[in-house]
């Protein structure tokens, strides 16, 4: 029998949510401020082939769910065809009830696919499998196609500091890709100094890019910075930084020279000397984003690559990192403080990985507002291993409660699959229920204009006053 399981006032639990979101939220355009999409995917206009290339490739959260199910490795990441991945896929998503892998399924082939009456498991995979491979041969399936069926009117994507951005401009040039699409820059390979070898090479293909010789730290300095204006030049309004917690040691200019030469020479760093050079990066990092307005973000406590067997195996960032218990509080409050005395702290956002961090992130904020800017310090969206309901939830409650939610920014993507949209319809469902919830209990004020305001707000217009993108051309 025919059943609909996602439909349309999902997560809605009163009328006063389902106004909320049908009236006010689900029609807000999306801005995607953080992603890992290929700028090379949009400015080629792929067309994917089927599924297993556009939903499995590059998921780590549904790889992790199949290893948990008992699937082999070569039906993850392997040589086994697609078609193989996909139905050990569909034989996986019945196993991952009350995993939020099991509500993101279905959003995504509800939307943009239109499958409502179907849940994905063995028996229906072929028939989902060519239903959707068909509509992926249309132009309203490639990349730029879905991109616009899911309004989403920018994407940042997150590249490295010697990357050409030739595709980014490619993109800006054709000029007729609806989204706008803008770089951010993402230095963490400047910051690795624990291989000095590794560190090394990543200097030398630095100074390539820069056109720019490395002998000193100054020059280590004076490359990244050439990069860094680069990047602006081609539209980059924000920065990313991935790092296990904030660096904020103490150091002179003298020592992180003399820590430079030592790295160069192949020589291994001690632990201090470690940190020094981590703070001294990401204070110059910091300072450059003030200089140009940008916003810069920090996603803090990932405990990265545990599984050193697999990661050897099958490579880094394929679903084997955790959440990791970092002292967090001390060096952020540095950090901020040191660039506050030197009236150098640009718009921040904060991502925590661990949920004991909730209410530190969201009261930690609050010592750096200076009231030049609505927002100007940042709680961000639960992130990673956080984006589902629980995880969002607490993030708005912490937020609500100890910050201004009426001023947060909203959800993003933080995905590599161009069918992640339906992760900012998941978390505006959310968004509304909570406020819905509370409006029929009488806690906030059952005005739904009022509501529905702050709504849109968080959903759209906080994000895009907060970026300074162009959204003059091609939105």
């Amino acid at each position: 029998m025919a059943q609909t399981y996602i439909d349309d006032n999902f997560l809605l639990e009163n009328e006063y949510a389902r106004t909320l979101y049908h009236s006010y939220a689900a029609s807000m355009p999306i801005i995607d401020y953080h992603c890992h999409l290929s700028p090379k995917d949009i400015a080629e206009n792929r067309q994917f082939e089927n599924l297993t290339q556009m939903w499995l490739y590059g998921d780590h959260y549904k790889w992790r769910a199949m290893r948990a199910c008992g699937v082999d490795e070569r039906f993850i990441t392997g040589d086994t065809s697609d078609w193989e991945k996909f139905e050990r896929w569909a034989e996986t998503v019945p196993k991952t009830l009350r995993n939020p892998l099991y509500h993101w399924t279905h959003l995504e082939v509800k939307k943009p696919f239109g499958i409502v009456d179907r849940l994905l498991d063995k028996s229906t995979a072929k028939g989902i499998w060519d239903e959707c491979k068909a509509k992926l041969a249309t132009p309203d399936f490639s990349t730029r196609g879905i991109l616009k069926q899911m309004k989403v009117e920018v994407v940042c994507t997150t590249d490295d500091p010697i990357d050409t951005l030739e595709y980014h401009k490619k993109i800006q040039a054709d000029g007729t890709c609806g989204t706008r699409v803008y770089p951010t820059f993402r230095p963490d390979k400047a910051m690795v100094v624990e291989n000095p070898a590794t560190f090394a090479s990543y200097v030398g293909l630095l100074a390539q890019a820069a056109d720019h010789e490395i002998r000193t730290f100054a020059e280590f300095l004076r490359a990244l910075r050439k990069r860094h204006d680069y990047f602006h030049q081609v539209g980059c309004r924000i920065s990313d930084h991935g790092v296990e917690t904030m660096y904020a040691d103490d150091y002179t200019d003298t020592e992180i020279a003399k820590v430079f030469d030592k790295l160069m020479a192949g020589k291994k760093l001690d632990p201090r000397e470690v940190l020094k050079f981590k703070s001294a990066m990401l204070y110059e990092f910091a300072v450059m984003d003030w200089e140009k307005g940008w916003v810069q973000q920090f996603h803090i406590g990932a405990l990265r690559n545990a599984n050193s067997r697999m990661v050897r195996r099958v490579g880094p960032d394929t679903g084997f990192d955790s959440i990791g218990d970092f002292e967090v509080a001390r060096p952020l409050a540095r950090f901020l403080d040191r660039l506050d005395k030197d009236s150098k702290l640009a718009k921040t956002i904060l991502y925590n990985l661990n949920p004991r961090d909730n209410e530190l992130f969201a009261t930690m904020i609050g010592n750096f507002q200076d009231g030049t800017i609505p927002g100007k310090i940042q709680f961000g969206s639960a992130w990673w291993f956080l984006d589902q309901i629980d995880g969002m939830t607490k993030q708005i409650e912490a937020l609500s409660n100890m910050g201004v939610l009426s001023q947060f920014i909203g959800m993003l993507t933080d995905s590599r699959s161009f069918l992640s949209y339906p992760r900012h319809e998941y978390f505006r469902r959310i968004l509304c229920n909570i406020l819905g919830c509370e409006m029929e209990k009488g806690l906030i004020p059952k005005n739904v204009e009022l509501v529905g305001g702050m709504v849109k707000d968080i959903c759209y217009y906080n994000a895009k006053r907060y970026f300074n993108f162009d959204l003059g051309k091609n939105s």
